[in-house]
């Protein structure tokens, strides 16, 4: 029995050097994180003020915009998992060509994003308004979307430039300075919410048109941050010095880059269209669960913060450590970053159940129904939280080491097998309540949580693609 404590204090501990290197990534990440979620949550609390219908058209038209957003994440985890490798292995070259990758897929992006919002807004946002309410709250709710969404489309590209250079410093293991920009941008977003949403200080009362500028103009703010400390910096970020001459980039490593990464993109696709599947299903239990999983998201992220960042640390020290040629150590770090975040997971989901009752009261405008049904939702996702820390770890470490098709699998594969089916089956056949369709779907997530201990397990994630012919 000793023995095996030892060992498994070895596997799941790490010495003083290792936390200090964890925290040094993941701490920057998280106060951006932590204080991005903050200020979301006053703008939830904000639009909530104005009534149900306004929370829920945000809530709906964010749905929307998440999809994008998640498109851009995956679309650069391609390169980006290239870049932390190139990083690693003092391939200042290399990481210029996976930048200039980045620059040409938000492109591409950006075009479908315009062309999807502006050509079928609404008949997206009414997907979300098929459940039993009133149709003139059900009206309410899809013109409050659609003002909304077409504002913050503005915003798009600055958020797309943005992910391009934060993710780039981020592979250099430098997280804060996009941690300051995220502040900045955030600090920006709430003060312009306040005063254009409510109309103060001479400004004009917009409401939800006001909480989208205010979001467009901080996106630029954050963008501005970014662009100007890092061509400040040309001979720390040696990177982009050059960046801009030219586009092109050498075609054994695009071809190699879009092989691997496109599952990635389709991945993220996939996944954020399933989770707003999701979303649509549990709205078939009436129009109030819109404005109840609003809440619920906005607050539980807020406590998800610390295990959310360490997808970064993995991504960062694994992904170093494999382009280096470091394997040892790299197997070392999963096991013990995946401890560090399931303790970090169980300590966030005990202070969610605590508060779970309190914070949904602030949310004056809505409904004591809409109140209720959140802090039980919030109350299970508490405790599912040590679930989607492990899968969220399990995921990175898999998509570190380029094994992009596992991971399509590993996550929109389980997205759409096993908890959209899951889902519609206790919402269409079972007629289950939302509390309990939520609790049902959420403690699945042991599948996978079963699937991806046994795939990092076999080591097979484990390779240095920093061999890709590039000249």
């Amino acid at each position: 029995m000793a023995s095996f404590l030892q060992k498994a204090r070895r596997t799941l501990i790490g010495d003083k050097a290792f936390y200090r290197m964890v925290l040094a990534i993941i701490v920057p990440v998280i106060i951006q994180t932590s204080i991005s979620n903050f200020v979301n949550l006053l703008d939830n609390l904000m639009v909530g003020a104005l009534g149900d219908a306004q929370m829920s058209g945000v809530s709906i038209a964010n749905q929307l915009i998440f999809v994008f957003n998640l498109a851009v994440f995956g679309g650069l985890a391609g390169p980006g998992i290239f870049g932390a490798q190139f990083y690693g292995a003092g391939d200042v070259e290399g990481l210029r060509h996976t930048f200039r990758i980045k620059l040409l897929e938000s492109i591409f992006l950006l075009a479908v994003a315009f062309a999807a919002i502006l050509g079928f807004s609404k008949p997206l946002i009414t997907l979300f308004l098929q459940g039993d309410g009133s149709p003139e709250l059900a009206a309410s709710m899809l013109d409050n979307g659609h003002d909304y969404l077409m504002v913050i489309l503005i915003g798009l590209p600055a958020f797309a430039l943005t992910q391009c250079y934060a993710g780039t410093l981020r592979e250099m293991g430098e997280t804060r300075v996009p941690m300051i920009a995220s502040v900045a941008a955030v600090a920006t977003n709430a003060v312009f919410n306040y005063l254009l949403i409510f109309g103060k200080l001479g400004l004009p009362r917009l409401e939800v048109v006001g909480a989208a500028a205010a979001t467009v103009i901080s996106r630029y703010v954050e963008l501005a941050i970014v662009m100007v400390f890092t061509h400040k910096r040309r001979a720390r970020f040696a990177f982009i010095q050059g960046a801009y001459r030219s586009l092109r980039v050498p075609v054994p490593l695009l071809r190699k880059v879009l092989r691997m990464g496109a599952p990635l993109l389709l991945n993220e696709v996939l996944w954020s269209i399933g989770m707003s599947t999701l979303t649509a299903i549990y709205s078939l239990c009436g129009l109030v669960v819109v404005s109840a999983l609003s809440i619920t998201f906005t607050i539980s992220n807020l406590f998800s913060s610390v295990y959310m960042s360490l997808g970064t640390a993995v991504s960062v020290m694994v992904g170093q450590a494999l382009g280096a040629g470091d394997f040892e150590r790299a197997k070392s770090d999963v096991w013990k970053l995946m401890a560090f975040s399931i303790a970090g997971a169980v300590g966030m989901g005990i202070l969610l159940i605590l508060f779970a009752p309190l914070i949904p009261r602030a949310y004056s405008g809505v409904t004591a129904e809409v109140r209720g049904i959140a802090t039980r939702l919030l109350i299970i996702t508490a405790c599912a939280m040590p679930l989607y820390s492990f899968a969220h770890c399990s995921y990175f470490t898999l998509r570190s080491g380029g094994k992009t098709m596992i991971t399509f699998l590993f996550d929109s594969g389980y997205t759409w097998a096993i908890s959209v089916p899951l889902a519609l089956l206790m919402v269409q056949v079972v007629h289950a309540d939302i509390v309990v369709v939520y609790a049902v779907v959420e403690s699945a997530n042991i599948v996978k949580c079963m699937a991806g201990f046994l795939l990092v397990r076999s080591g097979k994630w484990i390779q240095n693609l920093t061999q890709v012919v590039h000249a």
